[in-house]
């Protein structure tokens, strides 16, 4: 019975993780970033430092579900639905992650925010390192959650094709990538919702220009990291199947003065699998002078 109960409140917090309802009461709002619309949730005192969160390759605010409570008790939390997916606009672009980033640079002028922390989580972490050296003086401080933009030792097009899901087969085996638990791994339900997802948000156009991007290994951070001289807090999931957790040594080693954590029992989404301490992390990270 016990087992049971767990597996139907693992499934309660997979849907509040895609549920905007999760943010409390706070609204959707719009900027202009370049003619395109940037659909973003807001909350915390605008008086506050503020924070910003960056979802990965087919995600949205919703990601963040778990977090922005948390953090916009100490800081103003902004999380945003990057160009070409969730609710914000999908130009017919060239993506690369550095479209991502110039976006970003517009959409805080647009905001009016001089500089902000950045938590970005798989691609949203390859987008705020490329931002700490593309745009320092926007940049606070870091935490980059199992982040993408190191080419791996054996790169091959096989594993750049399993980011676009597009059956339940393809979705049921990037699960067991992303997560480190069983129920969810395994959960049919989830699969569907998955399904859902990536029909509703329409942003296969987008994933697939990235996609190709990544082949020609574009924006790829190996050899760049030394560039980020912020303060960087490194947060991996040890049975992340997607970005081996060799990944977050890597950066580690390459961003002097780094710090580093290692979640046992978590996979490719920290914030969401470990989200309780994912939030006294980085808030006590956040609050170090």
């Amino acid at each position: 019975m016990s087992r049971k109960i767990s597996r139907i409140k693992i499934f309660t917090l997979f849907i509040v993780l895609f549920s905007a309802a999760a943010f409390g009461q706070a609204p959707e709002k719009t900027a202009t970033v370049f003619g395109a619309k940037i659909n973003y949730l807001e909350a915390g005192d605008p008086a506050k430092p503020t924070v910003i969160l960056l979802h990965g390759l087919g995600g949205s605010t919703a990601n963040w579900a778990m977090n922005v409570a948390a953090l916009s008790q100490n800081y103003h939390v902004i999380a945003l639905d990057q160009v070409g997916f969730g609710k914000s606009d999908k130009p017919f672009l060239k993506y690369r992650v550095g479209t991502f980033v110039d976006f970003l640079d517009k959409f805080m002028s647009e905001l009016k925010i001089e500089s902000a922390s950045l938590v970005g989580n798989s691609m949203g972490g390859w987008v705020a390192a490329l931002m700490a050296i593309k745009y320092p003086n926007r940049v606070n401080k870091i935490v980059l959650a199992d982040a993408a933009g190191i080419v791996p030792p054996n790169f091959g097009e096989a594993q750049v094709y399993q980011l676009n899901n597009s059956t339940r087969d393809e979705i049921r085996a990037n699960m067991k990538l992303i997560f480190a638990n069983p129920a969810l791994q395994n959960n049919e339900a989830l699969v569907d919702q998955f399904m859902t997802a990536r029909v509703s948000s329409n942003d296969g156009g987008t994933i697939n220009s990235i996609i190709e991007s990544i082949k020609r290994k574009e924006d790829f951070l190996n050899g760049r990291l030394g560039e980020i001289k912020k303060p960087t807090l490194i947060i991996w999931g040890k049975q992340d199947g997607l970005l081996p957790v060799a990944d977050a040594y890597s950066f580690n080693k390459g961003i002097a003065g780094s710090e580093i954590m290692i979640f046992d029992a978590c996979g490719h989404a920290p914030q969401f699998e470990k989200a309780a301490d994912f939030n006294k992390a980085v808030l006590e990270f956040f609050g170090k002078k």
